[in-house]
């Protein structure tokens, strides 16, 4: 049955969803519309095992629990709930011998701990770094949370550059974070383990412009990292509850086909079930190129735009584990599996995964972070049973030799093998293996190429320049098209600051158009 709104919105991704529930907050008629049977896209949690409700792809919240988003829609009223994964991180040591490091929310903790495994000296180095990190992470924080236009950029880094100049913070956070890891510690075992938190964000340390990848840190020890009780889709069904309360409607299984268009105007959205929604604006949470594509099916393709818009080639591999029992690493502290763990000791280990990676190969020993949220929410396991999460980088969406269907299940013993390096025995409890491979994430999540991100999130796709420059604004190439997610400013990650801004500017332009009309 055709239908009509105010806003169509495409996806139910988290971005997209924090969008329409402002929308309908506003008092605007909202439709979303998703081609899943599970809301949420990426931040999503499904029954992977029987008894096992495990996470489609993120699991660990860190930036959304900073924006307000969460208090400013209510999400506590709609059953959202938190538990602080803190410490929000632990890296084992090279052997049993060796303390493990702690990064916990207490700075003072964090400290000590580096003091005991790599000296007193990279300690007071490190409470240095994040006395300097913290300020800088707020600033940024704020630029990130709203429209990346050029002036308001330019007034928000203004005030990061007060401190030092402005020339000075410029070539501080265009530096390769490895350049300031090396210039601050003399640990590599630490120096390793802030690289490989910095590389989440996927381009490898080395690369210029990644200390902002790494400054995140200072976030952590202002507020931990979350995960929501019942898995991380829990976000998600909240702000679709939120949104149901609202007056909102959500259609899953119907994915969007086509956008509908009149006098160079986009007038809605054609669905695979036959149903044409007509709406004064259409808002699409898809990947930037499915929103093209959405066009193209009506005719459209903006000149010279899909060619500079660079996905990449895949991040990495997440391999989901129903076990019998939790990584046990000698000598951790009891909460040492509330947060990341971080499964390397060198940036050699990174450094070789990378170039296996530029090799278009399976890296014989893949980077791995492990994440065990059994250890704080048991109810996403039968008793006596766990969910493990490995997370494994760099993994390119083409390989030179077998394609990832041939080489999935040795990529999965590949990541359990480095756990098992760190934690002798743990392959003996492995029950089940689900590998979800660049192709798989394309396959499943609709993510292009495997790239988690949407888009690159290097220096020429930031900001105003993401995913390019004349789509940097939320609006789309046609009038009454709008984008958020990912593909747009500030990114990937658990964020929603994209879905929040799109909304704004959607709004701003439906006032403006409703005084014009008078």
């Amino acid at each position: 049955m055709n239908s009509r709104c105010d806003v169509a919105v495409v996806g139910a991704g988290h971005n997209a969803l924090v969008a329409a529930c402002y929308l309908a907050a506003a008092g605007l008629e909202v439709e979303v519309l998703e081609r899943d049977t599970v809301v949420g896209g990426a931040v999503s949690t499904v029954e992977r095992f029987p008894g096992h409700r495990v996470d489609r792809g993120s699991s660990l919240h860190v930036m959304v629990r900073h924006t307000g988003i969460i208090e400013e829609l209510g999400l506590g009223e709609c059953g959202l709930r938190y538990l602080d994964a803190d410490p929000w991180a632990y890296a084992p040591g090279p052997d049993p011998d060796s303390p493990g490091l702690v990064f916990a929310t207490d700075l003072d903790r964090t400290c000590d701990s580096i003091a005991a495994a790599c000296g007193p000296a990279d300690a007071a180095a490190y409470r240095a770094l994040i006395a300097e990190f913290t300020p800088a992470c707020r600033r940024i924080l704020d630029v990130l949370a709203g429209p990346p236009t050029p002036g308001r950029i330019a007034r928000k880094v203004a005030t990061l550059g007060r401190a030092r100049g402005g020339g000075e913070t410029s070539r501080w956070f265009l530096q390769p974070a490895d350049h300031l890891l090396d210039a601050t510690f003399r640990s590599e075992r630490l120096r390793a383990a802030l690289a490989w938190l910095a590389a989440q964000s996927g381009p490898p340390p080395h690369e210029p412009g990644t200390v902002g990848h790494l400054s995140w840190i200072g976030l952590m020890h202002l507020r931990a990292p979350g995960r929501p009780v019942g898995g991380s889709g829990e976000l998600s069904r909240a702000l679709a509850e939120r949104l149901a309360r609202s007056g909102g409607r959500l259609h899953l299984g119907d994915a969007a086909t086509a956008v509908t268009t009149s006098a160079g105007r986009v007038t809605g959205v054609r669905t695979a079930s036959g149903r044409t929604v007509s709406a004064r604006a259409v808002l699409s949470g898809a990947h930037v190129l499915e929103t093209l594509d959405l066009l193209a099916a009506a005719g459209v393709e903006p000149s010279g735009v899909r060619p500079r818009i660079r996905v990449g080639d895949g991040i990495g591999v997440a391999v989901r584990l129903a076990t019998s029992a939790l990584p046990a690493y000698p000598g951790a502290p009891a909460d040492a599996g509330h947060g990341m763990q971080l499964l390397v000791t060198d940036r050699a280990e990174l450094r070789a995964a990378y170039a296996d990676y530029l090799a278009a190969r399976p890296p014989a020993r893949p980077a791995v972070l492990a994440l065990t949220p059994t250890v704080q929410d048991p109810s996403l396991a039968p008793p006596g049973r766990h969910t493990v999460t490995l997370w494994a980088q760099w993994h390119r969406y083409d390989l030179a030799g077998p394609g990832w269907d041939e080489v999935r299940a040795a990529t999965g013993e590949a990541a359990v093998a480095r756990v098992e390096a760190f934690s002798p025995g743990f392959a003996a409890g492995v029950l089940d293996t689900h590998v979800q491979t660049p192709l798989d994430l394309e396959r499943e999540l609709g993510l292009r190429r495997g790239n988690v991100m949407h888009v690159e999130m290097a220096l020429d796709a930031m900001f105003a320049l993401r995913p390019v420059p004349e789509l940097s604004g939320y609006r789309g190439p046609l009038p009454g098209l709008y984008l958020t997610g990912a593909s747009t400013h500030p990114g990937g990650g658990v964020f929603g600051a994209s879905g929040r801004s799109a909304a704004k500017v959607l709004l701003r332009d439906l006032k403006r158009a409703r005084r014009f009309a008078k």
